[in-house]
Parts: structure tokens; C-alpha cells; sequence
């Protein structure tokens, strides 16, 4: 998780109470209308004592986090997080919208305005709030299945028909050690009875004592065929401070490992070729690779090299950045499965229509794309990193089917 100087951390502490101040005026506004004072000192006591907590909070756990276990850091910074947006997005909404509708009020009359723009303001801030919430306590473990049939004019007829399911971006310390809620997903997967499991990286945060117990769910995990894995960005440690290369590189080994014990085949800038009825396709996956400042490890020429006459390819790569600048139009590679974005996390879903933040940074960000006869897919993740909480983009697990067709369409 990336670390901000002590100069940055105490911006965000004057910009949240230069808010909160504002908010507390506006407060004001709306405590006038209580009959108790003593309801009235109560709220306004309350309201300092949360803020001057959260800012001693945030204050104190950047001089300690040094010292603290880094088993415990994440989930600190995690909770931490999640208590700054769920107090900060509300209290801005509501002196956003309370000052607007004071300083542009011609709407109601003296009297209405006392009583109508108070409770607007109030209201404005508390939905977003209680939506706050709901995500971090609700929508970040309920799972969502996106089914989707994608057909191909060179797809051999033995594999015609042929269930994948892809899961992405784990993140695994941040279920902190809540194997039930993951074994939940476990058997939505293997009730879709794949024939091929794909996982397209971040398995952890950044360590492999994340991991621990984890074995035990993962293994749960079954496909007809086989079960493959890559790495994402958070898989090699270079988030992280180490004393030396030796223990950074004994911390990638141990999730190499971790593949290995749950069954599943890691590629990395590698390939492997499935057969069916004397038929073939390659699966092929690469190490990560994004735009800068992420790292650009793969090498899908190399990875390639080994499935040359195979016709049919379907690659795994962390990043979809790399599906635009290194696969299409320069391979025959039909099929591209990527995660990383997480979908921001957060979102608008409107029938086919979605909309996130997150599409001003990756052109392609969540769900299938198609470019003449290659298509990407791009998993909103199941895990979630930094927000503990998911806003209309709920965590999810990919099933594909794939067609043969004598003309190409999905």
C-alpha cells in the first residue's frame, strides 16, 4: 500500500477539519430546530469529539506505522480509510449542498427556507452516508456471477461449448483471515462446474504470511481441465520495504508455493497447450505488465514462442493496458482476460451502461471488448484494496462460455 510523507498526511488533516468546521456552521442551521439544548450541546460535543479523534488518529498511526506488526498495519490503514470516506464524502455533500441552496434560495419563502433548506442539507449528507456504509458492510462481499457466451470462427469443435470462470485481485489480507466469506464465492465457482479456472494476479497485498490458511479455501477450487494463475503488480513485493533482496525474493517463493499446493499451474511469460480430441488451444500467461509506474515484467514474445501453431490462444495478463499496446492487431491471440482496475471499486451500472472514475485512467477498465476478431475481458476483481467497500461494483466472478461460429459474434 503506498506511503504518504507526514507533509501529505497533515494536508488531509487541515483540509478535513477546514471542512468540518464549515459543516459545523451549517450544523448549526439544523440544531436551531431542536427544543433541548441539551440535545443541541450534546451534538455539537459528539461532532468535535469525532473529528478531533479521527484527526489524532490519522496523525498518530503515520508516526507509528514504522513500528506497528505489518499483520496488523493494513487492516489499520484499511478501517482507518473507510472511517475518513464514510465521515468526509457525507459532511462535504452536506455544506456543499446546504450552502448552495442558502446563498440561491428562491424557491421558498423566509419561513419555509428555516425549516425545508436545513432538513435538505441534512438529508443530502446522510444518504450518502448510510450508501457509504452499505458498501463497506454489505456490497463488498456480495459476490455477483456476469455470464457472458462469446463465439469464435476458429475455435476447434472439441472445445466448442468449452466453461471458463476468472477471478481476479484477490488482495487476500484484506479478508482478513475470513475464510468463510471466500469459500462462499468457492462454491458459487464450482457450481458453475468449469472446465477452466483462470486467476489473473494480486493474490496478496503485498506478502505471502497473507496466505496463511488460505490453502485450505483455494484448494476447494475444481475445473474439468486445469487451473491456471499469474502474477499482478501486488505480487512481488514491491510495495514493501525489505531488508534485503534475500527476503523479498523468500517472499515471492512462498506464493509460487502457494500455487503449487492448491493446484494451480503459475505461467509466467510461458505457455501451456490443452488437447481434445487430437485439437488444440494454448493458454498463455505473462508476469505484469501496465503503463508506468507499474512494472513491465512480462514478455508475451517469449511466452508466446511455444504455442506458434496453435491457432486458438487465450491469454492471461494482469494489466488490460497490455491487451491495447503489446495484443491486438500485433498477435493472433483470440481472447485476452485481465483485472487490476477493480472497477474502481465504485460505480454507476445503468442496464449496459456503467460508468466509473476509473475509466479516465484505463481505456478499458471492466467487462468485454472487442476489436475486429479479439476480444478482452476485464474482471472487476473479488477482493478490494485501500476502500473497504465496494459502490456499485460489486465484487465478481466471470463464467464464459465460448462458441464456435461460422461468423464471429458475442
Amino acid at each position: 500500500m503506498r506511503s504518504y510523507s507526514i507533509f501529505t498526511i497533515l494536508l488531509l488533516c487541515l483540509l478535513i477539519f477546514l471542512v468540518d468546521i464549515i459543516a459545523f456552521y451549517w450544523l448549526q442551521s439544523v440544531t436551531v430546530l431542536l427544543s433541548s439544548s441539551f440535545f443541541k450541546f450534546l451534538i455539537n460535543i459528539l461532532f468535535w469529539i469525532f473529528t478531533t479523534g479521527l484527526i489524532t488518529a490519522i496523525i498518530v498511526l503515520k508516526i507509528k506505522l514504522d513500528d506497528i506488526n505489518p499483520r496488523r498495519k493494513h487492516m489499520l490503514i484499511s478501517s482507518l480509510y473507510g472511517l475518513t470516506v464514510s465521515s468526509f464524502i457525507p459532511k462535504i455533500l452536506f455544506v456543499i449542498i446546504i450552502s448552495i441552496l442558502f446563498l440561491t434560495n428562491h424557491v421558498f419563502s423566509e419561513k419555509e427556507s428555516i425549516l425545508i433548506i436545513p432538513l435538505l442539507g441534512l438529508f443530502s449528507g446522510f444518504i450518502p452516508f448510510l450508501t457509504i456504509v452499505y458498501a463497506i458492510f454489505k456490497a463488498v462481499y456480495h459476490f455477483k456471477i456476469h455470464r457472458h457466451k462469446i463465439s469464435f470462427k476458429h475455435l476447434p469443435k472439441s472445445f466448442n461449448g468449452l466453461k471458463i470462470v476468472q477471478i481476479s485481485d484477490l488482495h487476500l489480507g484484506s479478508f482478513n483471515y475470513r475464510y468463510k466469506t471466500l469459500e462462499q464465492a468457492v462454491k458459487l465457482i464450482n457450481n458453475l462446474k468449469p472446465d477452466l479456472i483462470f486467476f489473473t494476479g494480486d493474490l496478496v497485498n503485498n506478502y505471502a504470511w497473507e496466505l496463511r490458511g488460505w490453502d485450505k479455501v483455494f484448494v476447494k477450487l475444481t475445473a474439468n481441465i486445469n487451473k491456471y494463475a499469474v502474477l499482478g503488480n501486488h505480487d512481488y513485493g514491491d510495495y514493501s520495504d525489505w531488508e534485503n533482496k534475500v527476503d523479498k525474493q523468500k517472499n515471492f517463493n512462498a506464493i509460487e508455493k502457494f500455487y503449487q499446493n492448491t493446484g494451480f499451474k503459475l505461467l509466467r511469460n510461458t505457455s501451456d497447450t490443452i488437447k481434445i480430441n487430437n485439437e488444440n488451444i494454448s493458454i498463455l500467461g505473462v508476469e505484469n505488465w501496465g503503463n508506468p509506474p507499474f512494472k513491465q515484467y512480462g514478455d508475451l514474445k517469449k511466452a508466446i514462442i511455444s504455442s506458434q501453431d496453435v491457432a486458438f490462444k487465450i491469454l492471461l495478463s494482469h494489466d488490460p493496458s497490455h491487451w491495447q499496446e503489446e495484443v491486438i492487431e500485433k498477435t493472433d491471440v483470440a481472447l485476452t482476460l485481465s483485472g487490476h482496475t477493480h472497477g474502481m471499486q465504485a460505480g454507476i451500472n445503468l442496464g449496459k451502461k456503467q460508468w466509473s472514475p476509473i475509466k479516465y485512467k484505463f481505456k478499458h477498465w471492466a467487462g468485454l471488448y472487442k476489436l475486429e476478431q479479439q476480444y478482452l475481458y476485464v474482471n472487476r476483481g473479488l477482493g478490494w484494496l485501500g476502500f473497504p467497500g465496494r459502490l456499485g461494483m460489486r465484487p465478481e466472478i466471470t463464467f464464459m462460455q465460448l462458441k464456435c461460429s461460422s461468423s464471429a459474434s458475442n
